[in-house]
């Protein structure tokens, strides 16, 4: 029977020279909806090689963008894209699924605690993947273990935007809780979509942003409040840099570092 595991050398191998092939399909803008600002990065799969990143070599995290982005450099590699991957713990951990480089780091999470105590505990919470085939899906937690994922990076957050073409049920339209807020979509398996808010903004909107703005049926709510996406054409968009805190899981994109 064929190996269905890619060990972590093989992997990167593989993931540097799709950064390395021609031009990258990254797309970066600003986008208005609704009379809010918002910065969208566009990935197409098939050319943005995704990864996912929590800790160096020596079992360090990198909690930072500006760490990260030092790290590609050491190894001959440009960040053109980062954001933060979703919600952690007081330690510092990702609070539910991390999967990086094929490799489990931390379980599925399908505790339902009391919502009061964040927003991972908003129901249904879900998970971003992207498969061994370079698939991508929001999946919600539920639905997680009978999908049969085999995934190559995953990230746990909450709660989910949008579920089936649907705002999540929970969101109130005219809430006052207004937060930077960062989230996730896969528009088709090989599109994926991340946005961030330049200004805060209620949950409801941020989900009709991903639905009709989009044009997401399912999305992932990330992170609020120190979330930031930077791109290497625009720079650092999200939340103030005095808002920001170390970060546990990252996503990112790199090229291959200009001769």
């Amino acid at each position: 029977m064929k190996a269905r595991w890619i060990s972590s050398l093989s992997l990167a191998a593989a993931l540097l020279a799709m950064a390395s092939r021609g031009a990258q399909a990254l797309e970066s803008r600003a986008l208005q909806f609704d009379a809010a600002d918002y910065r969208v990065v566009e990935l197409d799969l098939r050319r943005d090689a995704l990864e996912a990143r929590w800790r160096d070599g020596d079992g360090n995290a990198f909690a930072s963008i500006d760490a990260l982005k030092r790290w590609g450099e050491g190894q001959g590699r440009t960040l053109l894209f980062a954001t933060n991957a979703g919600i952690y713990d007081r330690q510092f951990r990702p609070l539910g699924l991390y999967v990086e480089d094929g490799r489990t780091l931390r379980p599925l999470n399908t505790a339902q605690g009391n919502a009061r105590s964040g927003n991972f505990s908003l129901q249904p919470n879900g998970v971003f993947s992207i498969d061994r085939h370079g698939r991508a899906a929001v999946t919600a937690t539920g639905d997680w273990n009978g999908r049969g994922i085999d995934a190559r990076l995953a990230t746990q957050s909450g709660p989910m935007l949008v579920v089936d073409g649907r705002i999540n049920p929970s969101f109130v339209e005219d809430s006052d809780s207004l937060k930077w807020r960062s989230g996730v979509c896969a528009r088709t398996p090989d599109e994926v979509v991340f946005a961030v808010s330049q200004a805060p903004v209620t949950f409801h909107a941020f989900a009709r942003l991903f639905r009709d703005g989009i044009g997401c049926r399912d999305a992932l709510y990330l992170d609020g409040t120190l979330s930031r996406i930077y791109t290497e054409a625009d720079g650092y968009a999200g939340a103030p840099a005095m808002m920001v805190k170390p970060y546990a899981g990252m996503l990112a994109v790199f090229g291959a570092a200009a001769e």
